[in-house]
């Protein structure tokens, strides 16, 4: 009798090996299926098919329906968003409200309160005795502690994402506006359904093709200035080592005494190091910094242009950034506030 020849030989399937969870995995008629109590939404499968087969369900149309009705929409702008299009920040701003956005908020400005309640939590838990603390900004890393790893859960810290606080911002600057949250996550989705103040999440490939419907022309948008700058380690959050930098330099003196590390791809190798850690309670680092994309949110499963392009780009950006303290910049937003 002859054999298929996937009975003897293992033939890969892109989406399964790329992730790292083992979400995915074929019926008995061979078809894919992700397995939602498993997956971590990271978005790796996303790119890894050749077909085009897993997409995201977009709110596109609602939000621009919602525009079209003259309802307030506030943007919400990840810190990643530099270097994603060939132009500078304050003309994407300014196409955004082309649009039809009520306002544009950098979720940077959301990243410095952070960075500040991250600080001062590490201080107090290892004061209290706990060997480490990891971050808790990446939406697929806390999906991937709730399904998978539930002992690093007294590790991970309590403070919310820059998406959460900047949410905050524009619900206290335009009480009855919806907010959107702009960036390159699939997780922020998921993030997103659990916090009443984001109303909807759109992503870099479809802020792209919106502005491409419009025909609205990225080079020849009006500029549109923020009313608060947000200072270069804000803007750095969105890269592998941003938030871990950002922390230590507001501590300053303090930072000397903390060994940082950066787990800044969730594969199966760095999954098995996290397991670890939770099992033993002990870790090589007392800050971890934790994100689920290669190089960080820069490098997100729905950015629009190329991870080494947009580095590039991005690094010509920050180097204009805002280069004041951060806890400069937070004495005077909390002093307008």
């Amino acid at each position: 009798m002859q054999r298929p020849y996937h009975a003897i030989v293992y033939i890969p399937v892109p989406c399964e090996e790329a992730c790292p969870v083992k979400a995915i995995s074929k019926d008995k008629k061979g078809i894919e299926h992700i397995d939602e109590s498993k997956c971590i939404y990271c978005g790796k499968c996303l790119n890894a098919c050749p077909f085009g087969a897993i997409f995201e369900v977009s709110q596109v149309f609602d939000i621009l329906h919602k525009i079209r009705k003259g309802e307030k929409i506030v943007a919400i702008v990840a810190p990643s968003i530099l270097g994603q299009f060939k132009t500078t920040i304050e003309q994407v701003y300014g196409a955004l409200k082309a649009v039809g956005f009520t306002d544009v908020i950098e979720v940077a400005q959301g990243a410095m309160d952070t960075v500040s309640n991250e600080a001062h939590e590490l201080i107090e838990k290892l004061e209290e005795g706990q060997k480490f603390m990891t971050t808790s900004c990446c939406p697929s890393y806390i999906e991937l502690v709730n399904k998978h790893i539930p002992g690093m859960k007294p590790y991970v810290s309590g403070t919310g994402s820059p998406m959460y606080y900047a949410a905050r911002i524009a619900k206290e600057k335009h009480p009855d506006a919806k907010v959107v949250f702009i960036g390159p996550c699939v997780a922020k989705r998921k993030e997103a359904q659990r916090d009443e103040a984001v109303d909807f999440v759109m992503t870099f490939e479809e802020v792209a093709s919106v502005l491409d419907g419009l025909n609205i022309q990225l080079e020849q948008s009006q500029p549109y200035a923020m009313s608060f700058a947000s200072v270069r380690e804000a803007h750095g959050f969105a890269q592998a080592g941003g938030v871990m930098g950002a922390v230590k330099a507001y501590l300053k003196e303090e930072a000397d005494k903390i060994n940082a590390i950066q787990v800044a791809n969730l594969d199966k190798k760095t999954i098995g190091s996290l397991r670890a850690y939770a099992k033993s309670g002990k870790a090589p680092g007392q800050f971890i910094e934790v994100m689920a994309c290669e190089g960080g949110c820069v490098g997100g499963p729905s950015s629009f242009n190329d991870m080494l392009v947009t580095k590039k780009f991005r690094d010509e950006l920050l180097q204009k950034a805002d280069d004041r303290q951060i806890l400069d910049n937070l004495k005077n937003y909390h002093m307008e506030k």
